[in-house]
């Protein structure tokens, strides 16, 4: 079972529950069967991190399991409420003629893929130089361990400019409903799989794949160490960046994880919406650390 999913866990994820939702939309089925892989998708994480660890301790509570649910409800139902304006933005906002409607669906969903992930990658990296971005990013570097849920824990407001940044460019380009749902549980099933406790193994594409192998190293406490890998599909930007960073000798702990410069930053699930705002939340160049 442990070498089933040491290399089996990443290509259920990917090929079976996005493969499945794919073919779902591409049918024309409910939407409603997303929301049931997305759920056999945060079940497949769990079951995946008690079989196979990377580390046990992380698997263990540190008080902050309610809370991380709390975000995940928060932020996934956000992403439920900008699936349903869709249409209308864009309706009014895309170019008519321009989104490749007469590729397979599957290509259409790899373009929305990779043009998400160029818009996401740079909001990233910006929310690590800009320090009223890291106000808000801060909230999702205040982890000290890394597991499934972790992905999904981000201040709202963050979220948003994210997410923004990925879909704004597709909504021009008139990326039909069924694509961007599809592509909203893409991204749900890369952050699972992204900061998964599994000690999963993907070989040679460690280095083009955002998984949690390199995502680890994004999550490093000190200033200027974690400013790499940005990328949540893909490492290719962070190449092109120069943001690229892998050591195959490195293993993690508790103690790397979070913020060096905030070790006590709020832990409750309010608090952690408020510190942005905070005279605490606050941070220069110098103290933005990851």
């Amino acid at each position: 079972m442990r070498t089933l999913v040491r290399y089996g866990y990443v290509p259920f994820m990917l090929l079976v529950v996005d493969g499945a939702a794919i073919a779902l939309a591409a049918g024309g089925h409910p939407k409603l069967w997303l929301l049931g892989l997305l759920f056999v998708a945060v079940g497949a994480s769990f079951a995946a991190e008690r079989v196979l660890p990377y580390r046990d301790d992380w698997n263990v509570p540190h008080g902050d399991d309610r809370r991380d649910v709390a975000h995940a409800v928060v932020n996934e139902t956000l992403t439920l409420a900008g699936l349903a304006v869709l249409p209308a933005l864009t309706a009014v906002a895309s170019i008519d003629g321009i989104w490749p409607g007469s590729l397979p669906f599957a290509v259409q969903v790899l373009i929305a893929v990779l043009v998400a992930d160029l818009g996401i990658t740079l909001v990233h990296l910006a929310s690590h130089k800009v320090p009223a971005l890291w106000r808000l990013h801060a909230v999702h570097h205040s982890v000290k361990r890394a597991y499934g849920f972790n992905g999904l824990m981000k201040h709202p407001l963050h979220q948003t400019l994210e997410t923004a940044a990925g879909v704004a460019p597709l909504v021009l380009l008139g990326m039909p409903s069924a694509v961007a749902s599809v592509l909203a549980l893409c991204v749900a099933v890369q952050l699972l799989l992204q900061h998964s406790n599994v000690d999963y193994r993907v070989g040679p594409l460690r280095a083009v794949l955002a998984l949690n192998q390199a995502h680890r190293f994004h999550h490093l406490k000190w200033a200027g160490a974690g400013d790499v890998n940005f990328g949540l599909f893909t490492l290719l930007w962070d190449h092109c960046l120069g943001t690229y960073s892998y050591d195959p000798e490195r293993r993690f702990r508790s103690d790397d994880l979070g913020m060096a410069a905030k070790p006590h930053y709020p832990d409750g699930y309010l608090a952690q919406l408020a510190e942005p705002f905070r005279p605490s939340g606050a941070c220069t160049t110098k103290n933005i650390s990851n």
